[in-house]
């Protein structure tokens, strides 16, 4: 019986999907990927399955959402073994809700096999704990595009007021908003922020500053990026490991895939 998989594949580090996610990935007829997935799990695909590109940046889809609930619900159909292959988490930012209840709706199975999302990873790649005992009891997975409707100046101020680290998506082109509000709702200047593009990757750019001069500082970043806020942020100097890896060092577990 066919059966859709909605995978995470997590980060962008090729070695940091699950060993289920690899396994969906290997017995897929049909592979529907994400912008963000790296391409090299895709190898792994048999030389018969079909690939189909969904990728999205800011201001292109190369096909909207309902187009892709239609072709998993089709290929699904068609008695095919189906992979959704998403970066990070598909249940964090990844719309794998939505997906999930197209097929919910028309009786088609399905899995969830979740992935690592960007919001741990990203940090802890740039020697950033997002709780820690003497500085952090609380984290907040937020997006810095709030869904149409909501009261923002509300939702802000609880999520400034409740938690001590912020870890916050798609939020570089509002970064300046960003800040600006923080403050409103009652942060320091002086709180320490960091933004890691392209985290785990070996095209990982990570600047940090204060929520008063990070604007200044991160004008070169750009999306993907991931955003930390909060006193962790002071524990990159001491623990920043990923910089320090020689750049030709080969992944001891890299033969987890390929």
């Amino acid at each position: 019986m066919s059966k859709v998989f909605i995978v995470g594949a997590g980060p962008g580090d090729v070695d940091l999907i699950t060993v289920k996610g690899l396994k969906a990935i290997q017995q897929a007829d049909v592979i529907l990927y994400d912008r963000l997935v790296n391409q090299e799990l895709l190898d792994e695909a048999g030389e018969r399955t079909e690939l189909v590109y969904c990728g999205k940046s800011p201001n292109n889809h190369s096909l909207s959402q309902s187009s892709i609930n239609g072709l998993l619900c089709k290929f699904a159909l068609q008695g095919k073994t189906v992979t959704r292959l998403k970066g990070g988490d598909p249940f964090v930012f990844g719309r794998g809700g939505e997906e999930a209840e197209a097929l919910s709706k028309r009786g088609i199975p399905y899995e969830i096999v979740p992935g690592i999302t960007s919001g741990i990873a990203a940090p802890a790649y740039a020697g950033i704990p997002v709780t820690h005992r003497d500085f952090s009891s609380s984290v907040a997975f937020i997006s810095g595009v709030s869904k149409l409707g909501i009261d923002e100046e509300a939702y802000w101020e609880s999520v400034v007021k409740s938690m001590d680290t912020l870890c916050i998506y798609m939020g570089v082109k509002k970064l300046p908003d960003i800040c600006e509000r923080l403050i409103r709702h009652g942060r320091s200047a002086d709180t320490p922020i960091a933004l890691v593009q392209w985290g785990t990757t070996e095209h990982q750019q990570t600047v940090t500053g204060t929520v008063s001069t990070i604007v200044e500082k991160a004008k070169d970043i750009a999306n993907p990026s991931m955003i930390v806020v909060g006193e962790v942020v002071k524990l990159r100097d001491s623990l920043q490991w990923f910089e320090s890896l020689p750049q030709q060092e080969e992944n001891p577990f890299h033969q987890v895939v390929g």
